[in-house]
């Protein structure tokens, strides 16, 4: 789809029309006169004395859809918006530095957030009125967009003295909240965290459906990766089980697109069966990588399949022609929230033979009623083993009809008019989708996903990297906007990952450029963390900094993961000092309140565990001892699959030794921990005894 096409391109558009975010480019042909944040409009505000009305969103969000439907497309209540306000849009996926600052001012003002977000601020950008979701006229206990308009604008033109003083009051409460994190104490890390945070988070298990909470239920991977780490240093299987448990919740569930792979953002029901149809890179590149664990540690095929279809997924519908991967796809299309998904009894019928055709619908819960809106969501229904016995079939030719049913269905699906996608390229979120690459190539050995990680850092170096080691944030037709912490944080660490099974010196050398700019324009020496926005970033009311993982893990969590990992590969104490300060300023919170730190968790689980040191040396392409500890669940380990023609340009990493060249074998490995090597290993059945 042409982002710029829009049922009223006949009228003149506002100044979107020349932005890039195909969020943006939604409302180009709004009657209301939107401005991007910019220093035009700024300015405006500031000369006419007029208010700023703040609309932030992104493109795949179904609610932001319908305010605009209500609200902007239509002329009274744009009419309103242009005579008393500045209208600024920001599309929260370019710039999430506005979008933090604002949805804390949200969660104060209201004790809620979300998207959309509508904010209105002072010509200096204080907040003095906010909200999300307002529909035009008042329903259901929310005011009506017109009323709050009208009101504010006269509040402001009358009241002005009374309105600044407040939002004064709300930046210095504001100001309070910018690190998130109550205290700066530094505790020693204890063994006891790991267990003490573990029990915690089972504390809040859903027990019956998986997963934490109630609905809304997200994927929360941070967690459960976590929660394997918990499970790898204690051994109590509980902390496992309950991370399997939930992933076959999930994948079940209609949060799982059972006929063209992936998950949607989150479910709208406790069971997983209805979701929120909208698809987010970032959730598919983390389910990879949890997918993938899991697969490592039970060799359980179904976790296989559902890790291929993520990854397939991506590579057909989420790739550019240029190797980036974009951001999300809509829940909506045609103007109904999972259109594209949902099948009627008689459609299925239509497209599956006669005998297939029951066993799918038994298989899937299917019925003529349906179990959304009277269609069909997909959802794994009745086992395989109980269809085997019911129909009288191998599992295996269960299996297998069930998955050409499911290409029929696909295939069907694809003459649908599909929803739309953001094929705006985040730097941050391509940083996690290669990560999860590369744990799909770990476990799987496909070259095709090696393949799409590396063309993605070739197209971040070429389109998103600047000549000072510095990472812009967004692609879309031009390459703009400052890096923020997670684009560094999740890239570095998507090299590091690289680094580990391609040990080419390329990728150590960029992720240490981009760790050691990280630090010089992130670092914040007094408090011992990051910013999330970089030191000459332009100046919002207040600078904020990030520990809790989200929808997306934590900035400081992962880039203190990273530094951990970078100082066994350098020795570079600086690394290693910083992190610690890192994990001991949060470690106490972490402990305390989990849920929100599971990245960090996972970090303090790689720092109290000795990691493991795992070289391997080959003279060709091609490593049997490689592939086995690919494959191996080691989330502790440190390791290099190195061509030894690398080696002379690795020896100044501390890594690398010279030794590792004195060596005739095609291949071989050394194992070290605790600060003692192995002798040179040549057979997996050797590396097995080191690494057990």
């Amino acid at each position: 789809m042409d982002n710029k096409q829009n049922a009223g391109q006949d009228k003149v558009p506002n100044n979107l029309i020349n932005e890039t975010s195909p969020y943006l480019l939604q409302h180009a042909y709004n009657p209301v006169e939107w401005y991007g944040w910019n220093q035009d409009a700024l300015e405006r505000s500031k000369k006419e004395d007029k208010p700023i009305f703040l609309s932030i969103g992104y493109s795949s969000c179904h609610w932001c859809h319908v305010m605009a439907h209500e609200s902007f497309e239509d002329g009274d209540i744009a009419n309103i918006m242009n005579e008393h306000y500045i209208n600024i849009k920001v599309d929260r996926e370019e710039r999430p530095d506005i979008d933090d600052i604002y949805q804390r001012a949200c969660q104060m003002y209201t004790g809620n957030g979300g998207w959309p977000l509508s904010v209105f601020l002072t010509p200096d950008q204080r907040p003095f009125y906010i909200g999300t979701y307002f529909p035009k006229e008042g329903r259901h206990g929310l005011p009506g967009f017109r009323t709050i308009l009208l009101q504010l604008a006269d509040g402001y033109k009358n009241r002005q003295s009374e309105v600044i003083s407040s939002s004064q009051e709300f930046v210095t409460a504001l100001r309070g909240t910018a690190t998130d994190i109550v205290s700066d104490k530094e505790s020693e890390l204890e063994k006891t965290i790991l267990d003490e945070a573990a029990v915690t988070l089972l504390q809040l298990a859903d027990n019956i459906y998986g997963g934490f909470g109630s609905a809304p239920k997200f994927p929360n991977a941070s967690n459960f990766l976590f929660l394997l780490r918990a499970y790898d240093y204690s051994g109590i299987t509980k902390y496992r089980d309950f991370v399997l448990f939930t992933a076959d919740k999930m994948e079940s569930g209609g949060i799982h697109d059972h006929v063209g792979g992936g998950f949607a953002r989150y479910s709208t029901d406790q069971r997983w069966l209805v979701p929120h149809f909208e698809k987010m890179l970032y959730d598919n590149a983390l389910l990879s990588v949890l997918y993938s664990e899991i697969y490592s540690i039970t060799l359980n095929s179904n976790y296989l399949n559902v890790l291929n279809k993520i990854l397939r997924y991506i590579q057909r519908e989420m790739t550019s022609n240029d190797s980036g991967f974009y951001s999300s796809q809509d829940a909506d299309s045609e103007g109904e929230e999972g259109k594209y998904y949902l099948w009627s009894y008689k459609e299925l019928e239509k497209i599956l033979e006669h005998e297939i055709f029951e066993i799918f619908t038994d298989r899937f819960g299917i019925t003529q009623g349906g179990n959304f809106e009277g269609k069909n969501i997909l959802n794994k229904y009745t086992s395989i083993q109980r269809l085997s016995e019911r129909y009288s079939k191998s599992p295996d030719w269960i299996t297998t009809k069930i998955e050409e049913s499911l290409e029929k269905i696909y295939h069907v699906r694809l003459k649908r008019i599909h929803p739309a996608t953001d094929r705006k390229i985040l730097t941050s979120w391509n940083g996690l989708m290669i990560s999860g690459f590369i744990s799909g190539y770990k476990v799987t050995g496909n070259q095709s996903y090696l393949e799409s990680a590396l063309k993605a850092v070739h197209f971040i170096e070429n389109k998103l990297r600047n000549n000072n080691n510095r990472l812009n944030r967004v692609f879309n037709t031009v390459s703009k906007i400052s890096g923020f912490l997670d684009d560094y944080a999740f890239y570095v660490e998507a090299l590091i990952n690289l680094f580990s099974i391609d040990s080419k010196p390329y990728y150590i050398e960029r992720a240490i450029a981009y760790t050691n700019s990280m630090i010089e324009h992130f670092w914040d020496p007094k408090s011992n963390d990051f910013f999330f926005t970089p030191d000459d970033n332009e100046k919002l009311i207040v600078r904020t900094k990030n520990h809790y993982d989200l929808a997306i893990p934590s900035g400081n969590s992962v880039a203190a993961s990273n530094l951990i990992k970078l100082y066994y590969y350098t020795q570079n104490e600086e690394y290693l000092t910083k992190a610690d300060k890192m994990i001991g300023k949060m470690s106490m919170s972490a402990s305390g309140n989990p849920f929100g730190f599971g990245q960090l968790l996972s970090a303090i689980y790689l720092r109290i565990k000795s990691p493991l040191e795992i070289s391997i040396i080959k003279q060709n392409e091609r490593s049997e001892l490689g592939n086995y500890l690919n494959k191996k669940f080691l989330p502790n380990a440190i390791s290099a699959i190195v061509n030894k023609s690398d080696i002379p340009e690795l020896e100044k990493y501390p890594y690398f030794k010279k030794e590792l060249t004195n060596n005739n074998e095609k291949e071989f490995a050394f194992v070290c921990k605790d600060f003692t090597c192995s002798l040179p290993i040549k057979t997996i059945s050797e590396l097995e005894k080191n690494i057990s």
